[in-house]
């Protein structure tokens, strides 16, 4: 007993008929093979099935396993509150699983449940599912924004608990693809919406999972997708297990992409050109000894201070030695720290308030580090895999609309005459409007950009990665 077979599917909410009334037939390709996978499963039946959501309860810091006998839930926040599904847990997995995660030293368990009800992510699948199969009980594994690395372990956690209870088990990763296919979509186009999609296509139809984690985070955020670090966690899953690939389906005619893929077992012996996490850590500590090799000054010196900060509690004092770049001018600057593609702290200062720009690139990595209120402080532990960017501000210039903006060009400062001011930096993975820039820098400054004498600012920037 162990993993049957392993299926890939999206959720989008109007391929509910009661949701869709009438447009699912616009995905009639989805459907389609939708019916196919739960078919397959029906003709494996499993005893459990496992479902990866990026919809159900989601920390930075943690992957959580919904515990409990069951949960159930409705489509009632997209108008169709008829449609209603309840689901039995593997209770018994579900402990053996948070019980691995734990002597494994991964952080994955069942605590901190916000919302036991069950998710659109969630129920999509197992609408399918039980349109011909009703016999298995489920777990239910939500993502996090830790490493690749850790959604592929829990996977194999999720496999190794399989054997141990003998059981027989499905795993469905629920994850839509790209949301930018379309101009005209919901959420617009970017050119690596169609890129992602054909990769993770490509993908599903060779099997080649190693991509699945060495894919470029901020690829993936530009793409806008949800389901890749679902995808992670079913090839720990699979880890080790020859499998046949299939892409069952492909369609994106709404603007976001929909793929049906399934993996099925070949051979009970076990594949070591299977096992990807060791060639993943190979690749990423390649990668981030590059990315080091080639930190530019001003990186360098952010990082240097930031290190000595947590390691001694003592703070550097820039010398002669550094570019005159850094020494001579004044500048305000924003030091942002990235961890595994996630950002792990970001503080800047809009104009200079340090003697020069390196002591303002000293103080600032220190605070990003230590000092954002989004983010614990960072441990000593984590300074191997921090990504650091310095972005040094030029002089803001007051603007009359929206339409002086350029999110790629340009950052913009949102103010209002008592004192509230929130800003943004250009070129953000996921900015992509002048509407969606204004917003969120008004939201940091607690502002509503409608009221009246909302002053908006732009400014240029250099960055140095």
């Amino acid at each position: 007993m162990g993993i049957a077979a392993a299926f890939a599917v999206p959720h989008p909410p109007l391929i509910i008929p009661e949701v869709g009334r009438g447009e699912e037939k616009g995905i009639q390709k989805t459907i389609d093979a939708y019916e196919e996978v739960g078919r397959r499963i029906a003709a494996i039946a499993p005893d459990t099935i496992v479902i990866s959501s990026p919809h159900t309860v989601m920390y930075r810091d943690y992957n959580h396993i919904s515990p409990g006998k069951g949960a159930r839930g409705s489509f009632a926040q997209f108008g169709a509150p008829e449609a209603r599904y309840e689901i039995a847990y593997d209770e018994e997995f579900t402990d053996e699983l948070d019980r691995l995660a734990q002597e494994r030293h991964l952080s994955a368990g069942t605590s901190y449940e916000q919302d036991s009800s069950l998710d659109h992510a969630t129920m999509i699948p197992v609408h399918f599912i039980e349109h011909h199969y009703k016999g298995a009980k489920y777990v239910r594994v939500g993502l996090s924004g830790l490493s690749p690395a850790a959604h592929y372990e829990l996977g194999q956690a999720i496999q190794a608990a399989a054997e141990k209870l003998g059981r027989k088990c499905v795993f469905v990763a629920s994850g839509d693809l790209s949301h930018k296919l379309k101009a005209d979509g919901p959420y617009g186009y970017a050119k690596e919406g169609p890129e992602f999609d054909k990769e993770i296509c490509d993908i599903f139809q060779t099997g080649d999972f190693l991509r699945l984690l060495t894919m470029d985070r901020g690829f993936a955020d530009r793409a806008a997708e949800c389901g890749l670090r679902s995808f992670q966690i079913m090839a720990g899953a699979l880890d080790g297990i020859p499998v046949s690939s299939e892409l069952l389906s492909h369609e994106g005619p709404f603007g976001v992409g929909y793929g049906v893929a399934a993996f099925t077992p070949t051979s009970d012996k076990r594949d070591e050109s299977r096992c990807f996490l060791e060639a993943y850590e190979e690749a990423h500590t390649e990668k981030m000894h590059e990315r080091k090799e080639h930190e530019d000054p001003f990186v360098q010196l952010a990082r240097r201070s930031l290190e000595t900060y947590v390691k001694t509690g003592k703070r550097i004092v820039p010398d002669a030695s550094l570019p005159a770049e850094l020494t001579e001018p004044r500048a305000g600057c924003f030091v942002s720290l990235k961890e595994d593609g996630e950002l792990r702290g970001c503080i800047g200062t809009i104009a200079p308030t340090r003697a020069n720009l390196a002591e303002e690139i000293c103080a600032n990595a220190i605070s990003a580090g230590t000092r954002d209120p989004r983010f614990s402080a960072v441990k000593e532990s984590e300074l191997p895999e921090l990504v650091y960017s310095v972005d040094v501000l030029g002089d803001p210039e007051p603007i009359d609309s929206l339409s002086e903006l350029d999110p790629r060009r340009f950052g913009v400062i949102v103010s209002t005459p008592d004192g509230r001011r929130g800003l943004l930096l250009p070129d953000l993975d996921g900015i992509d409007t002048p509407e969606e820039q204004v917003k969120i820098a008004a939201r940091k400054g607690g502002i509503n950009p409608k009221e009246e004498d909302v002053q908006l600012e732009r400014f240029e920037v250099v960055r140095h990665i």
